[in-house]
């Protein structure tokens, strides 16, 4: 024990200091999100991410919105576990078989008013799967969809210019 004491006491700090990033259009589209929040949210949006048979790469791009670099949370969009305190359901890749039921009933749980926004190519239009024995294809085939965000998978800024983009056409 002594050997890794001495080999963490020679070795030191070997990360890199983190720099804040200053992103002029990461901040515009994060206070016009706050702006949007404030106004018909009285301050914060729920939002349930729900993965209904994706790849997994939209789902990095949107636990990256939690992250230190884009930090989401501080003008007002914080992701909840539960459908029932959710305001907004984020679904990505394409609805399987298995996942339809499951879907329906995150659906019918959530209160309304309540949006559902397809994020990611494959939840846009089924992507390679299409619609097949194991899969339903895209999700408006299973719920109704209020605001698509193309990519695959979409960029963190994609997805909250995406977000802006439901809070404009939803009034």
């Amino acid at each position: 024990m002594l050997r890794i004491f001495k080999k963490i006491l020679t070795t030191g700090v070997v990360t890199e200091r983190f720099k804040v990033p200053k992103d002029a259009e990461l901040e515009a589209v994060g206070i016009q999100i706050k702006q949007h929040i404030d106004k018909r949210f009285s301050g914060s949006i729920a939002i349930r991410q729900v993965d209904a048979g994706s790849c997994n790469g939209c789902e990095l791009e949107i636990h990256a919105l939690n992250n230190p670099f884009y930090d989401i949370e501080r003008f007002g969009v914080h992701f909840v576990a539960s459908p029932r305190h959710a305001d907004v359901l984020l679904v990505t890749g394409p609805v399987s078989r298995h996942m339809q039921t499951a879907l329906l009933r995150t659906y019918e749980a959530t209160p309304n008013p309540k949006w559902v926004v397809a994020a990611g190519d494959c939840a846009a239009c089924g992507g390679e799967f299409g619609v097949s024995y194991a899969s339903c294809g895209a999700v408006s085939n299973v719920i109704p969809v209020d605001v698509v965000i193309p990519g695959c998978p979409p960029t963190p800024l994609a997805l909250m210019n995406g977000l802006l983009g439901m809070m404009d056409v939803k009034k």
